[in-house]
């Protein structure tokens, strides 16, 4: 049964992080790479600003890393622990924008608790922290 349990919880880290990477982070860092590089309006800088953080644009390119790079780290388990406090922190900061607008917070907040789990139970199971802690790299 603790078999079961491992690829159960594995299955959870990767398909959230792959989610959370794809279908948050990736439109992020394209709508980040078009307003940097290529002078186009990225209007997730206003939802960043309408909360009241500082300097939005540094905050909001810190959002697409979290979702896309944490993403990414959650998925295959590589700083598990380090990746899901930085997509928490995301979460949590997103789930008081939508509180405080439209009140679609649900699916941040799945995420965070998600993200929460991780924090606490680290890269078990068929990670790449597993494989290291092991010396199998």
């Amino acid at each position: 049964m603790a078999k079961f349990s491992t690829i159960a919880v594995s299955l959870l880290r990767f398909a959230s992080g792959v989610m959370l990477m794809y279908f948050h982070g990736l439109g992020k860092v394209k709508g980040a790479v078009g307003h940097f590089f290529g002078g186009n309006e990225w209007r997730f800088i206003n939802t960043v600003k309408s909360i009241g953080f500082p300097v939005p644009e540094l905050f909001a390119l810190a959002a697409a890393a979290s979702e896309f790079i944490g993403g990414i780290l959650l998925a295959i388990g590589l700083f598990t622990r380090h990746s899901a406090f930085f997509i928490a922190f995301t979460m949590a900061v997103a789930i008081y924008r939508h509180l405080t607008t439209d009140l679609r917070f649900e699916l941040a907040g799945l995420y965070f608790l998600i993200a929460l789990v991780f924090i606490f139970k680290g890269g078990e199971g068929i990670s790449v922290d597993s494989l290291i802690r092991k010396g199998k790299i």
